[in-house]
């Protein structure tokens, strides 16, 4: 898993191009998290989930991520308001599985 090994370079200081790549990963998640929290006026929060987002949990708690999220010039209270969530189940696959259940139970009672 290459996502793996930069974060782990990364983290462990062992490379600067990763540590590089890592920081501005996190900056735009944050930023883009951001335009779309706008976008919605998502004021219950905003929910970071997959594969990318698990891979870099520590650097999503760092005050720089935050900072990206919530640099949009006016809207920054607004901003600082909104929830971040990570999401760390596989959420996916258990709303894939729940349908599949459904799906199949809805065929059996008819």
């Amino acid at each position: 898993d290459r996502t793996q090994a930069i974060v782990e370079a990364a983290t462990s200081g062992s490379s600067e191009r990763c540590q590089a790549t890592v920081e501005t990963l996190t900056s735009i998640l944050a930023s883009e998290a951001g335009n779309l929290a706008l976008k919605v006026f998502a004021t219950g929060g905003v929910y970071l989930a997959g594969g990318i987002a698990l891979h870099l949990v520590d650097a999503l708690k760092q005050p720089r991520f935050l900072e990206s999220f919530t640099r949009k010039g006016r809207f920054k209270d607004l901003m600082r308001r909104i929830p971040l969530h990570l999401i760390t189940a596989r959420a996916a696959l258990a709303g894939a599985a729940t349908n599949g259940f459904e799906l199949l139970n809805n065929e059996v009672t008819r």
